[in-house]
């Protein structure tokens, strides 16, 4: 099992975390529409942690925008890269997902990130990050409220209200099925949020999630259970010839 480690210089405390999340976020690009809802790929990216080994699996999972059909999957696990500091938790996992996106060879496209783009106290939320380093367009469909206010949208499939932060709109709760709680969607990168709203049903056609967060939430969940099973195994085969080591060393 290949372990990716916390790259060199990546920053260890909140100070240093919040002058790269500044810098980067002068580069964030909301002014283009994005790309056409069912056209091209649309990439869902995940992670899953296990806090006592201080890990993370992240996942990627390239569909086509179309059918909705995975064209290829890829998966790393890593290092947790940073301590859990709320606004800035793209820091602990940045690494791996990009090593995830990195063993892909099909062309990534959208990607739909399990989090928040603009809908983040300093508008820099992972789906943002992420966008910005890797140059993708990105946007954030999260499952659950954070830094925001909203009135509920109607009951209806498609129906929406605004996110509100600071008297601004940051994003929207969409109703992706009829009578069932919404999701928070927010443009990330090089997207419009008319076009993010878009493709995030586009992408729901049967469920509350996009198919993209589906998929890469299984299959992060089972990369995470896949290294730490073989870590176990590492761990009893060391155990065993340990043991057997210090028999010989007795005779």
């Amino acid at each position: 099992m290949k372990i990716i480690e916390i790259p060199e210089g990546w920053p260890a405390d909140e100070g240093a975390a919040l002058a790269v999340q500044e810098e980067l976020r002068g580069r964030l690009v909301t002014g283009e529409e994005g790309p056409e809802p069912g056209t091209g790929h649309v990439t869902g990216v995940d992670v899953a942690y296990d806090d006592e080994r201080d890990l993370v699996a992240a996942a990627a999972v390239v569909l086509d925008a179309r059918s909705l059909e995975v064209v290829e999957r890829a998966t790393a696990v890593g290092r947790v890269s940073f301590p859990y500091v709320p606004g800035l938790l793209a820091f602990r996992e940045i690494p791996t997902v990009l090593a995830a996106l990195g063993r892909l060879t099909a062309d990534p496209g959208l990607l739909v990130c399990d989090g928040y783009g603009l809908a983040h106290p300093r508008r820099f939320g992972l789906a943002s990050h992420l966008g910005v380093v890797t140059g993708l367009p990105s946007i954030g469909v999260a499952k659950n409220p954070f830094t925001f206010t909203y009135e509920q949208p109607g009951p209806e499939r498609g129906a929406f209200s605004a996110l509100v932060a600071d008297g601004e709109t940051v994003g929207r709760a969409l109703r992706t099925r009829a009578g069932v709680k919404p999701v928070y969607v927010s443009v990330g990168h090089r997207v419009c949020l008319d076009r993010a709203s878009e493709h995030t049903l586009r992408l729901s056609p049967r469920y509350r999630l996009p198919e993209t967060t589906r998929h890469a939430d299984a299959l992060c969940r089972q990369a995470l259970a896949e290294a730490l099973s073989a870590a176990k195994a590492e761990a009893e085969t060391e155990a065993e010839t340990g043991t057997k080591s210090g028999a010989v060393g007795g005779v």
